[in-house]
């Protein structure tokens, strides 16, 4: 009578280990923190700190090549600031506007927060515009990379922060979508947190190259 409770799978003895089985079993899955407490944020700045190192790369090799011309043109043949300092502006702007959708964010305006996120995207969209025009210029004026070491190391740092910003606005409509979809939710609030650092790093690095490569380069 004893081994028929024990073996049986409705017996009384059988069911309390089963229930006490599952009851730890589901506590442990649905209350353990698998992820430290803002984890990704840490993880993003060892990205941003690594991505500092780039840059610092290619800033060196341009204060290395930056006067070699080769008998070609130099900087200050070739560089139109005014065309600079509006593109310039146009970043600058983007990261102001992008300011304003994080606040939007902490009040959780979702459609203020999107109408932001596409102000900051038409802003970084026109940046790239006239960084395109600026290339295919100096290439149609016989100033290509191949050209000289100083046009190979300007097309390589300023087309590496182009590069970033076209990625930067890939990320920013795949926010949009997320949050037009989802919501504020915490996820999606932790990612804005992350595309804005990436963002205003990107800002930070142009003024480095407007001011090291452009209004340097323009002084004879």
């Amino acid at each position: 009578m004893s081994e028929l409770s024990l073996n049986h799978p409705g017996g009384a003895v059988g069911a309390a280990p089963a229930a006490a089985s599952n009851g730890s079993a589901d506590h442990f899955y649905m209350t353990r923190e698998h992820h430290p407490e803002n984890g990704t944020l840490l993880g993003f700045w060892l990205y941003l700190m690594s991505d500092c190192l780039v840059f610092a790369v290619l800033f060196a090799c341009y204060g290395v090549l930056g006067r070699s011309y080769a008998a070609g043109p130099s900087g200050a043949e070739l560089f139109e600031l005014p065309l600079v300092a509006l593109n310039t502006s146009l970043l600058l702007l983007s990261s102001i506007t992008y300011g304003f959708a994080m606040l939007e964010m902490q009040k959780r305006r979702k459609g203020a927060v999107l109408m932001w996120l596409f102000i900051t995207g038409l802003f970084g969209a026109g940046f790239l515009g006239i960084e395109l025009y600026e290339f295919a210029h100096l290439i149609h004026e016989g100033a290509g990379p191949q050209r000289s070491a100083f046009l190979s190391s300007f097309f390589t740092l300023v087309g590496t922060h182009g590069l970033h910003v076209t990625f930067g606005i890939v990320w920013l409509i795949t926010l949009m979508v997320q949050v037009s979809k989802h919501g504020l939710i915490a996820a999606n609030r932790r990612r804005l947190m992350c595309l804005s650092m990436f963002w205003h790093f990107l800002d930070v690095v142009w003024i480095g190259v407007f001011t090291f490569v452009y209004l340097m380069g323009v002084l004879k």
